[in-house]
Formats: structure tokens, C-alpha cells, sequence
């Protein structure tokens, strides 16, 4: 298995990710999402919770649902504990979750394409979920964006649409929701991955990224959160650098 991340990278993140626009608003994509297609959650697990960015806000909106965090890496689990001592964490891998028919929901956030074997991980996703538990995925999308900056951050792969709906269909889902998002940058995106196309070996900073302008970061976060309201509205925006799909098992 690809463990598809670097240890040292967490504690940074965790002092990055509250500031930067990109994490801010895709966790008010994710608690939408939630909200709309579990409005009553109970039980909700999250695989590869990093240092608790999502899982914290997820307490936040639903108090009284029982959250359980996992990380292949306990490395980041130092800082999710911290971040919400109410939570149970646990390192696992998350091609053998340790529950059967057992939770409400599950969401893993730009975890899947870190991992080779992604297909046996939703089929293990679905295992986990209740008859009629809900899914929450986001992913990096379009094959045709991928540049050395995916290679460095340990990606296996960038789907398409239809790649991901066959795959989390085929390990026993229906597909309640799926929308790109982060569109409205995605010239700037594609503009930056053509800058790197040819380089190797790339010498980066682990969180550059994440550093960026005050003005330019509130644009940034502005832009998502229109695109957030057309979510909202019920439009499903054809491209864009990430994807959000919900899916319900199959009873």
C-alpha cells in the first residue's frame, strides 16, 4: 500500500490549514453536504482525518453525533486529538476498517487518491456503513491536470467523473450527488501545472502552497463560496480541480 504522505508534514498543516482559503471552504462544502444528506447523524467516521481540520468542524455542527477519526500515519493524530478531545481516533488502514454495518456516514477528504487499492477501500466503506449510510467523498479530478505537484504530494492517480462513479457504484452504491468544485480557478490551475509540466524532482517547500497572499486568499475563498451557492442551488459544475460525491448503500 502507498501510504501517499509525509509524516513531517502534519505539524505545519495544522498551524497552515485554519487561514487558508482552499481548506476553509471546502469544509463548508463538506458540513453542506452533510448537513442536506445526513441531516440527522449519529455515527460518522473519517477516514484519513489528517490533524482533525474537518472532523473538528463536523462537532461543532452536529454536537451530539459520535465521531470517530482514523489516520494510517499517528503522526497526525497528535494534533487531532488536541483539536477534539470528544472524538475517537485510531491509526488504521483503511483497506481493513475494523466496523460492519455499524455507522451513519463516512467521509474520506482527498484521501482515496492517495491510495492504490481505492476500489477495495470503498467496498471496505461500505462494509462499515449502515443499510442506507451515506458516503462523503472529495477528490482531486482531471487526469489532464496532473503535473509534478501531484507526484510530490504522493498522488496515485486524478479521476474522472465517470471513473469514480463506476468505481464507488461497483462496491455497492447509489450516487445521491456529484458536482465538481474549485472551477472557478481552474484556468489559474492549469495555467500553474503547465509551468511545471516537464519539471522532475521537484526541491518544495511541503506547505508553500498554503502560504499565500492575505488579498489573493480572500479572493480565493470569496470565488468557492460562490461556487458553493450554486451547490447549494442544485448546479452541478461540469469541471473543476476537485470533486464532492455523496452516495447512499444500497440497503
Amino acid at each position: 500500500m502507498n501510504i501517499g504522505f509525509k509524516a513531517h508534514y502534519f505539524k505545519e498543516l495544522a498551524e497552515l490549514e485554519a487561514g487558508n482559503f482552499w481548506f476553509r471552504a471546502r469544509n463548508k462544502l463538506i458540513l453542506w453536504a452533510i448537513h442536506k444528506y445526513s441531516p440527522r447523524l449519529k455515527s460518522f467516521l473519517e477516514i484519513g482525518c489528517g490533524t482533525g481540520f474537518v472532523i473538528s468542524a463536523i462537532s461543532i455542527r452536529f454536537p451530539n453525533a459520535k465521531l470517530s477519526g482514523s489516520e494510517y500515519l499517528e503522526e497526525g493524530l497528535v494534533y487531532a486529538k488536541q483539536r477534539v478531545p470528544g472524538a475517537v481516533f485510531t491509526q488504521m488502514d483503511a483497506r481493513h476498517i475494523p466496523y460492519e454495518s455499524e455507522l451513519d456516514a463516512i467521509g474520506a477528504f482527498d484521501v482515496l487518491e492517495h491510495i492504490e487499492e481505492d476500489e477495495a477501500v470503498l467496498q471496505q466503506i461500505c462494509k462499515a456503513l449502515k443499510p442506507g449510510g451515506v458516503l462523503f467523498l472529495t477528490v482531486p479530478q482531471h487526469r489532464w491536470l496532473w503535473s509534478a505537484v501531484d507526484e510530490y504530494a504522493c498522488h496515485v492517480r486524478r479521476y474522472g467523473a465517470a471513473e469514480l462513479h463506476q468505481k464507488v457504484c461497483r462496491a455497492g452504491f447509489e450516487i445521491m450527488r456529484s458536482t465538481s468544485f474549485v472551477s472557478t480557478l481552474l484556468p489559474a490551475m492549469y495555467l500553474s501545472r503547465l509551468l511545471q509540466w516537464n519539471k522532475k524532482d521537484m526541491d518544495m517547500d511541503d506547505v508553500a502552497g498554503l502560504r499565500i497572499n492575505p488579498i489573493l486568499n480572500k479572493t480565493f475563498e470569496w470565488l468557492l463560496d460562490f461556487e458553493l451557492a450554486l451547490i447549494r442551488a442544485g448546479v452541478a459544475l461540469p469541471v473543476g480541480g476537485s470533486r464532492l460525491l455523496v452516495a447512499r448503500k444500497l440497503m
